[in-house]
């Protein structure tokens, strides 16, 4: 069953984070339930892939500031039937940002996170179940502003309030910075 890793990985991310039980056990449903969820043409909701990139050092992050949504977050985007979750992370990382090399700083799932897009055109109001993975950037930290973007930028963790009051923003931060 192609649900079947992710939920798998879902179940060991709750373990690890009984107190995010809520978000854990609707995801795990979400999953469960529609054997579609990874398709964007799930109108109700899908599977989203994104990366929360940080730089050798570990205390920069990229952040995009988004041109849809106009707010500054993760890269990240749809999976569009791909089951892999970590390799769309990886593939919208590399697309939205040019950075090169990017790597999983681990296999498992560093945070979830359910929010609200807003209806656009035909596309109505819908949730994103987005998994996010942690990803390091070794390299001279050089990106590429693509179209789906405003502008990319390293911010420094200390600084992030500064771009964002995103709780899940600051949430991926407070696991980041906690992780050792």
């Amino acid at each position: 069953m192609h649900r079947t890793p992710l939920l798998r990985s879902l179940q060991r991310y709750a373990t690890r984070h009984p107190d995010e039980a809520d978000v854990s056990e609707r995801f795990l449903a979400f999953v469960r339930a529609h054997d579609d969820c990874f398709m964007r043409s799930l109108l109700i909701g899908h599977v989203t892939g994104s990366a929360w990139i940080v730089n050798a050092a570990g205390d920069s992050v990229l952040l995009t500031h988004h041109r849809k949504l106009d707010i500054w977050v993760q890269p990240g985007g749809h999976a569009d039937g791909d089951a892999d979750v970590l390799g769309v992370a990886m593939k919208e990382a590399t697309e939205e940002t040019g950075l090169d090399p990017l790597e999983p700083v681990s296999a498992e799932i560093f945070d979830l996170d359910i929010h609200s897009i807003p209806a656009r055109g035909d596309v109505p109001e819908h949730s994103h179940y987005d998994v996010r993975y942690a990803l390091l950037h070794s390299g001279d930290g050089r990106f590429t502003v693509t179209e789906e973007s405003h502008d990319l930028a390293w911010v420094p963790l200390d600084r992030l309030a500064d771009y964002t009051d995103e709780e899940s923003m600051h949430r991926m931060a407070r696991k980041w910075k906690g992780r050792h």
